[in-house]
């Protein structure tokens, strides 16, 4: 059997994922939306009830500040978001969601949950938590990792 690298199949898999949702079907309503912008949108989205900032999204998903930075203002330019002062600090601009982006974030939704069902096709549910819990052992190994090379 050939010896596997954890780091090369956790990359495969990401680019299928990422493949997969830039080709969905259902990405017809809007040109230029990619599985990354709709992993924004649906974050933006479900924390609509608090400010969120760039150090917010940075940190949520886990990318510098340049990357982040460049996303958000492709993002700005294609009319997904904008960025708004707040009232508490002149110096901060949280991150909102246009008309736009509110739009397509129930298709986006319906989207993610098909590719959900479809990642988890023929997986047990208790395969699914070893999975989680095997998971969530690399991501804090990970971290730990970055944050010493700090």
């Amino acid at each position: 059997m050939k010896k596997r690298k954890i780091g090369f199949e956790l990359h495969r898999s990401s680019r299928i994922v990422k493949r997969y949702m830039d080709k969905d079907a259902s990405k017809s309503y809007v040109e230029k939306i990619t599985g990354t912008h709709g992993w924004v949108i649906g974050y933006l989205y479900n924390n609509r009830h608090r400010d969120i900032f760039q150090k917010d999204f940075e940190k949520e998903f886990n990318i510098r500040r340049s990357t982040a930075s460049k996303l958000l203002s492709l993002m700005e330019s294609n009319d997904l978001i904008k960025r708004e002062s707040v009232p508490y600090d002149a110096r901060l601009k949280r991150i909102v969601l246009t008309e736009k982006a509110l739009e397509v974030q129930c298709i986006v939704e319906k989207a993610f949950a098909k590719m959900e069902e479809k990642i988890k096709e023929g997986i047990t549910d208790e395969e699914l938590e070893i999975f989680f819990r095997v998971l969530d052992k690399v991501n804090k190994n990970m971290e730990r990792n970055d944050s010493e090379n700090d």
